[in-house]
């Protein structure tokens, strides 16, 4: 005779699902903060560019350094943000952010927000974009400078670059970042803000255009750079 077949185990409850303070039981919320970049930010900042020559398969181009980015962009002499070369940094944060304060600068506020996603983000180099020894990580940057279009008789910005890593983008993180350059020149009186694409980079081209700029086709880059600048080293 067959024996008789064991009754179901039962299913324990499930238990309930753990809420952060000001978010809801949906998706994993994130946060966000834009800031300024500062001279400790520059080891992260260096592994990012490089990050970005890579994407962009120009690595044959990057010569920066550590030391060439802290000369450069936070000389001894003191450059305000905003009328010089300036660096928004995009932080990221499983908690919320508690440093805020060291990142005040009289000129620019950090920005905060909570981003509610559907899945988590697995990020395979959080140690080597985590700032000190905070849960705070590096998701991304936008570097862009003032410049003067004569016809409008008004300056602007020129965005060199922004760049967000891999398992970041496609969240909102750019358009945070490019959000808070054409923020700061609404806020500055300014006429515009522009910046250079790669011709085959359709998903950056898309982006911009998203954001409401314009392709301009009747424009070119003319670059003098290398051998042909050093050329006229000694010249009168």
């Amino acid at each position: 005779m067959a024996a008789a077949a064991r009754p179901p185990l039962s299913t324990p409850a499930p238990e309930p699902a753990i809420t952060l303070p000001g978010t809801t039981s949906l998706g994993h919320p994130i946060f966000t903060r834009v800031r300024l970049a500062t001279p400790s930010d520059v080891p992260l900042l260096h592994k990012l560019i490089h990050q970005m020559a890579v994407f962009e398969n120009l690595t044959h181009q990057f010569s920066a350094t550590e030391s060439s980015l802290s000369s450069t962009l936070f000389p001894s002499t003191t450059l305000q943000p905003f009328h010089s070369f300036t660096i928004f940094i995009l932080d990221i944060s499983l908690t919320p952010f508690t440093d805020t304060p060291n990142h005040t600068n009289p000129l620019y506020n950090p920005t905060e927000k909570v981003v509610n996603l559907d899945l988590p983000i697995e990020d395979p180099e959080r140690d080597t974009f985590r700032v000190g020894n905070s849960d705070t990580f590096v998701a991304g940057f936008v570097l862009f400078f003032p410049n003067y279009p004569s016809f409008l008789a008004k300056p602007g910005f020129f965005v060199e670059d922004l760049f967000v890593r891999e398992c970041y983008r496609r969240k909102g993180f750019g358009k945070m970042l490019f959000s808070a350059v054409a923020m700061q020149a609404v806020k500055m009186g300014y006429g515009r803000v522009e910046c250079g694409v790669l011709d085959w980079n359709a998903n950056a081209i898309n982006f911009f255009e998203e954001m409401g700029a314009k392709k301009l086709h009747e424009l070119r880059i003319c670059r003098l750079t290398g051998e042909a600048l050093q050329a006229y080293r000694g010249t009168d």
